[in-house]
């Protein structure tokens, strides 16, 4: 490895198991919680099933504990006894909800930060640098490029690869799941890493993405030049003083600049630095570039540009062309800009478009194919585990970084006892503790791992009167239309709708029923018939929101105990890269293989 920085040390598989072992106690009795779906929620008779408290009393009772929790500290709130005695959160007879406080607590609890199998992002950041000093000189407006969200995710994934991929030595990344390319790009651009962005169906807008960035980037470059030249050349005329007739011959030259320009400086026009770097000056006079379209493909110029950052490496050069005639010069440069814009066109990603499964042949996809990190900047359902199955497997690829998302798109391999599975290997679970188990979560229980705790804690609740009205409509098919199970979807209608009647309207035309056979007075029956009813629903909402860490820890820990079951990885974790606000779907499994 190039870098000599020892890695944080990290849980070893027993300890996990231990702890996985503790989480799936409390699964058991609180899955049927997130199992259960909304949409049933007053055919089915939820609330009354799994719930014996009041919803009043559930609503007051999370809002106490989120607040209690804040002042609580983690460690303390692992050694309450009410964590681990099931019998006062679960009625033993029933298995309904009995005690609101203790769930919310253990579901805290069994949360990815408090069971302390997180490594820290900024201790793994300085492990990784070992003594090399880190880069502090480049800062790019993320923003400018593409939304918040996104610049937050990639700004901070970024800096890890690269971390990564220097410590290793590598400089090849393969990007599944690449999407539009921001994070493939950004690490290209930024940090020179030779990229492959694979995607199933996005290339097509990644490859127009890029086009747009290469010709914003020679533009920019192009611009710039005669003010890098005129700079480096004056520089090194304050070098060379007794080539004052060829520098200004030269000057006036390359630069076009006027009789007065050719004089020499006076200090005050070229700061003391300017001698180290030429970036202070070239910023300063790039200001005033005027910029390209604001609203093109999320690439939002709405300020100027870093060109430090913008600009190939190369494009600064401390040159001594002055020596060169103009004629000689220009056409000396002239194949020296064909070979540097096509060297600089290779610093941009390179989009390629496949279906990845655990089998993919990197070979018959990158044909350049060597030693390589691979990454996946919310990689969506089963490309995740498929990431990590890659990186087992493949003797070329060193390293995974891989951020998962929409786990409710996970195929599982115990969710339907009765079918007989091929060979295709599912995405949950891995490890082989929980397949020993035979453990399965269910679609619904995964849904609500994508529930955003941390949003709806400050406020961005969900939408609770959509996913009512949802729940009265599902009883109006059962009752007037005589179906039980509907295997179509509404989708959003109700952000389209003036009113409840006439969201039914839409939703029944939708789901090709006779919207006809239904009056507004028997629509509007029903609503009030379950409008007391509602803060049920909130409830029970809330309720799936405290779970969902739990069961996105479950997915979590199975993928970080498959690799430290695998003999060739030296090291692996769980790393919370981002802002959980701004991007739920935050932690990121990061492992490195034993170097040959």
């Amino acid at each position: 490895m190039a870098a000599s920085g020892q890695l944080p040390v990290t849980q070893d598989l027993s300890t996990l198991h231990a702890k996985l072992q503790k989480l799936l106690r409390f699964l058991r009795e609180a899955l049927p919680i997130s199992n259960a779906h909304t949409v049933d929620f007053y055919t089915e008779s939820v609330w009354e099933k799994l719930v014996d408290v009041p919803p009043e009393a559930v609503l007051s009772a999370l809002s106490t504990s989120a607040a209690a929790a804040e002042a609580c500290p983690l460690e303390e709130a692992g050694r309450m006894s009410d964590v681990t005695d099931f019998p006062k959160i679960f009625c033993e007879t029933s298995q309904k909800l009995v005690n609101v406080e203790a769930f919310a607590l253990a579901a805290k609890y069994y949360s990815i930060q408090n069971l302390g199998i997180c490594t820290p992002f900024d201790q793994l950041l300085v492990a990784l640098h070992g003594n090399q000093k880190q880069r502090t000189d480049e800062n790019v407006k993320l923003d400018e490029f593409m939304n918040l969200k996104k610049s937050h995710e990639v700004q901070a994934m970024s800096e890890l690869i690269s971390s990564i991929a220097e410590y290793c030595g590598i400089k090849q990344i393969i990007d599944l799941g690449s999407g539009k390319g921001y994070l493939s790009s950004f690490l290209s651009l930024k940090y020179g890493l030779k990229v492959y962005g694979i995607d199933s169906s996005n290339t097509r807008g990644a490859e127009e993405r890029n086009r747009k960035l290469k010709k914003h980037w020679k533009v920019y470059r192009r611009r710039a030049k005669p003010d890098v030249s005129g700079l480096a050349l004056q520089a090194t005329e304050e070098r060379k003083a007794q080539d004052e007739t060829r520098r200004k011959a030269d000057v006036e030259g390359i630069c076009n600049s006027s009789p007065a320009n050719q004089q020499k400086p006076s200090a005050p026009d070229f700061p003391s630095e300017f001698s180290g770097s030429v970036i202070s000056d070239i910023r300063r006079q790039m200001e005033n570039l005027k910029v390209y379209s604001h609203r093109e493909e999320n690439l939002c110029f709405e300020n100027a540009l870093s060109l430090r950052d913008l600009l190939p490496v190369n494009a600064i050069e401390p040159t001594s062309s002055s020596q060169i005639p103009k004629r000689k010069m220009s056409e000396a440069s002239k194949e020296r800009r064909k070979i540097t814009l096509k060297s600089n066109e290779s610093n941009i990603y390179s989009p390629l478009t496949s279906i990845i499964t655990a089998d993919s042949e990197l070979h018959d996809i990158v044909k350049d194919l060597e030693d390589c990190l691979m990454v996946g900047l919310h990689t969506c359902g089963d490309l995740a585990p498929n990431t990590l199955r890659i990186f087992t497997s493949k003797s070329e690829v060193k390293g995974v970084c891989s951020v998962g998302c929409c786990y409710h798109l996970l195929s599982e391999e115990f969710e339907n006892a009765h079918k007989e599975y091929t060979q295709e290997r599912r995405g949950f679970p891995m490890c082989r503790y929980l397949k020993e188990e035979r453990w399965c979560c269910g679609r619904n229980a995964r849904m609500s791992a994508c529930l955003a705790l941390e949003r709806v804690a400050v406020g961005q609740g969900l939408p609770t009167e959509s996913l009512f009205y949802r729940a009265i409509l599902q009883d109006i098919i059962k009752e007037c239309y005589g179906i039980t199970k509907c295997d179509r979807h509404v989708g959003k209608i109700y952000s389209k709708s003036s009113s409840f009647p006439d969201y039914v309207r839409k939703s029944l035309k939708k789901l090709g029923l006779d919207e006809s056979k239904l009056s507004e007075k028997v629509t509007m029956d029903y609503y009030e018939k379950y409008k007391p009813r509602m803060n049920e629903l909130e409830a029970f909402n809330m309720l799936k929101v405290v779970l969902g860490p739990c069961i996105e820890t479950l997915i979590l820990l199975d993928r970080l105990c498959y690799l430290k079951e695998q003999d060739d990885i030296v090291w692996s974790a769980l790393v919370r890269l981002f802002d959980p606000v701004k991007s739920p779907r935050c932690y990121a499994i990061i492992a490195l293989k034993k170097q040959q």
